[in-house]
């Protein structure tokens, strides 16, 4: 343990004490925890942020759409609103978040939602949408006051949580032990090739409990997405530099990517759902200006580009040559045939008895 993770160590135990705290007082039930009359799924990790939250509920909703009335459930990070919001093309990164408003324009026939209360969030989807079939929950492990029926936990690869402490000494939002009230776990941003015997060190260092079941998950890239048309992939030759700029929370997978697309990388990174100024674009064009040849482009992430959607940015960009990197989550080997069962059993069960 490092001298500043020491020194913040005390603090860490408090923290940690009282979230336990918490989470007992929901185990013993004396803060309610309720059930809808809805299939609920949550997606959501130990830490704070980077394990892939994201690209796991649009999985989901690639799975779970084309059979049930899908609706995503947000508290809307980020955004200038309160309350519940139901989000539309009209809706921007102010109104509905960043990660809510990716949702809103990648899938058309889906519900999203941002709500900071949750529970308030579900019964107001139930009662607006009486055919819903399924409520996916982005960031909800830590939300004890809904009770889902199925409890996905997501943790890095290279960051499991299990080697982790909690904050402020590490990254941690409660004590390990809180991993064993999710049913599944799933270990995000493995390498494409995944040997048994790494399968089987992770098993052995996570150790699951007999009724959770341990999937692996990697990334796959897509081509390049224009910012002037966002639906359209670009081939493109292989520039010589690339300018990657991210406000996400672990950006070294796309790092990892991106320099394989380029002959030189050069990154600016900005905190975690960064709220993009001007005097950022300003910054970003410099230095993009300053790369000394002319064939270099700029990427950044989907997520990233939903906050540059504003008009002010919008036409500050037009003339840069910007693109961001789709993004998607698969399954190894049999884990993907496993866990696409065990979903839609859950959820089609769940219809049946509604």
């Amino acid at each position: 343990m490092r001298f500043l993770q020491l020194i913040l160590f005390p603090f860490a135990i408090l923290y940690g004490l009282i979230m336990l705290v918490r989470n007992l007082l929901y185990d013993l039930r004396i803060l309610p925890s309720g059930s809808f009359p809805v299939p609920v799924i949550t997606v959501g990790n130990l830490s704070f942020g980077g394990t892939g939250k994201t690209p796991h509920v649009e999985y989901l909703i690639r799975l779970l759409s084309p059979g049930f009335l899908t609706a995503t459930l947000s508290r809307g990070y980020g955004r200038d609103s309160k309350g519940f919001i139901l989000g539309s093309i009209k809706s921007n990164v102010n109104h509905i978040g960043d990660e809510p408003l990716q949702y809103v324009r990648k899938f058309h026939t889906i519900k999203v939602a941002v709500d900071e209360n949750r529970a308030r969030g579900i019964r107001k989807l139930v009662e607006e949408f009486p055919d819903l079939g399924v409520v996916l929950m982005d960031d909800g492990f830590q939300h004890r006051s809904v009770k889902p029926g199925l409890s996905i936990l997501l943790t890095d690869y290279h960051h499991l949580y299990t080697e982790d402490h909690v904050f402020p000494s590490g990254r941690l939002r409660e004590f390990r032990s809180g991993a064993k009230r999710a049913d599944i776990i799933i270990v995000t941003k493995t390498s494409k090739v995944f040997s048994p015997i790494s399968r089987r060190r992770i098993f052995d260092e996570i150790r699951p409990k007999s009724s959770q079941h341990l999937f692996f998950s990697y990334i796959t890239y897509g081509s390049p997405v224009s910012f002037l048309d966002d639906e359209i992939p670009v081939a493109m030759q292989k520039p010589t530099n690339i300018l990657l700029f991210t406000g996400i929370a672990d950006d070294y997978p796309l790092q990892e990517e991106v320099r394989r697309r380029c002959s030189f990388l050069t990154v600016i990174k900005f905190p975690d759902h960064h709220q993009y100024t001007m005097k950022d674009l300003e910054n970003i064009r410099t230095r993009f200006d300053d790369l000394p040849t002319r064939k270099k482009i700029i990427i950044t992430t989907e997520k990233d580009m939903m906050r540059l959607k504003t008009p002010e940015m919008s036409n500050f960009l037009k003339n840069l040559p910007l693109f961001y990197l789709p993004i998607e989550v698969n399954l190894h080997e049999k884990d993907k045939e496993t866990f696409d069962k065990l979903i839609l059993d859950y959820v089609g069960k769940n219809q049946r008895n509604r």
